[in-house]
């Protein structure tokens, strides 16, 4: 960062001072911290790299896990078979109307698998590679929408992608077959989550990297104007899924802090920072943090008489909330700093329960009173 760069922010803060600066907003209300999600029934042994959930036709939940998706069925979800094997690691999930089951795949693009475990791939939108699919939905007429975090990282490589403050997100459609792959909308800021409502009219959509829940009427193939929600949120937003009659289980795989708000904003630090020490010790958000002592120090997040304090700044953090049509948060489970399952990156309504993916932990997670306090 030169000279005229400091100056010029210098001078917009003297000219702008009302400039909204999109302050964290406080974690109250039904935001506040709590213990309900170490609280959680964790389903069997652990599942490594545990990204998404969705419940399938059969009652069966299906968990993607490294490079496979898991079948999960029974009483307390403990039988566990494998439904699909990929040579990339798999992501989003979701089902269509038709029953084939659709997979986001790392570097790969987007997989519809058969009952009989066949598999036809979309690989491209456009002129750019399906590389970094993070979450799928299908329509109701079978038209499927998937979003593309980034076009310059893969899905595991998020944590560069925000360092590079990277804008390079895409929502892409497509027909039933997965033909006619049309791209909606470009320049997203890692857009993660995507679900359509329960009146099957509206897709809701997040984005990451600024923090942002939006919505857009659906036209077929095709979508309405883009309406922000809210476009403050105290996270990064993961992905969504419906909740009961009406709004959303909205997962986040990390909270903000002041000290990575700050460190965006110095460009030198941390270009400087990304080209010097490795991905896992960079100081930025985490899906999971507290095993290794060269972890970056973040002060009030350090460990006390060997406990570390469950107010303390957040590396990694546990949180799926309970949002309303009005994108407001009524509900909401808390794995604090310390607690055992962090980066929440899904969550879904069974007939058993709730169930919550902590990918920094490996775990699902099974809440019987179905997130109600």
């Amino acid at each position: 960062m030169g000279f005229f760069t400091y100056f010029w922010r210098d001078v917009e803060q003297i000219v702008f001072p009302k400039r909204e600066q999109h302050a964290i907003p406080s974690m109250d209300g039904a935001l506040s911290p709590n213990d309900r999600l170490d609280a959680c029934q964790p389903i069997g042994e652990p599942i490594p790299g545990a990204d998404d959930v969705a419940e399938g036709p059969d009652g069966a939940l299906y968990v993607s896990g490294g490079k496979q998706v898991l079948r999960l069925s029974g009483e307390g979800y403990l039988d566990r078979t494998t439904v699909a094997s990929f040579e990339a690691n798999a992501g989003g999930l979701a089902f269509h109307p038709d029953g084939r089951l659709l997979v986001c795949v790392s570097g790969r693009g987007l997989a519809a698998v058969d009952r009989s475990g066949k598999q036809t791939w979309l690989n491209q939108a456009g002129d750019q590679p399906l590389n970094c699919p993070t979450s799928v939905a299908a329509a109701p007429d079978g038209s499927i929408f998937v979003c593309n975090g980034s076009s310059a990282n893969l899905s595991e490589d998020w944590c560069a992608d925000l360092m590079q403050k990277n804008n390079l997100g895409r929502l892409i459609s497509c027909g039933p077959g997965l033909e006619r792959p049309t791209v909606l909308l470009r320049d997203l800021a890692y857009p993660y989550g995507l679900a359509i409502a329960q009146d099957q009219k509206t897709l809701w959509l997040t984005q990451s990297w600024n923090h942002c829940l939006s919505r857009a009427s659906l036209q077929g193939q095709a979508i309405g104007p883009v309406l922000t929600v809210n476009g403050n949120l105290p996270g990064y937003p993961a992905r969504l899924a419906r909740a009961g009659a009406s709004g959303f289980w909205l997962s986040f795989f990390a909270v903000r802090t002041h000290l990575v708000e700050f460190l965006l904003r110095e460009d030198d630090y941390r270009e400087e920072m990304m080209e010097t020490i490795e991905p896992r010790y960079w100081v930025g958000p985490s899906l999971t943090s507290g095993e290794d002592c060269h972890e970056p120090m973040q002060w009030g997040g350090l460990r006390a008489l060997g406990i570390q304090k469950p107010w303390a700044p957040p590396r990694s953090y546990g949180l799926v909330a309970r949002i309303n049509e009005d994108g407001d948060v009524v509900q909401s489970l808390h794995s604090r700093v310390g607690g055992n399952y962090h980066g929440i990156t899904a969550a879904c309504e069974t007939t058993q329960g709730l169930v919550i993916v902590s990918k920094g932990s490996g775990r699902v997670l099974l809440d019987r009173s179905g997130g109600r306090a």
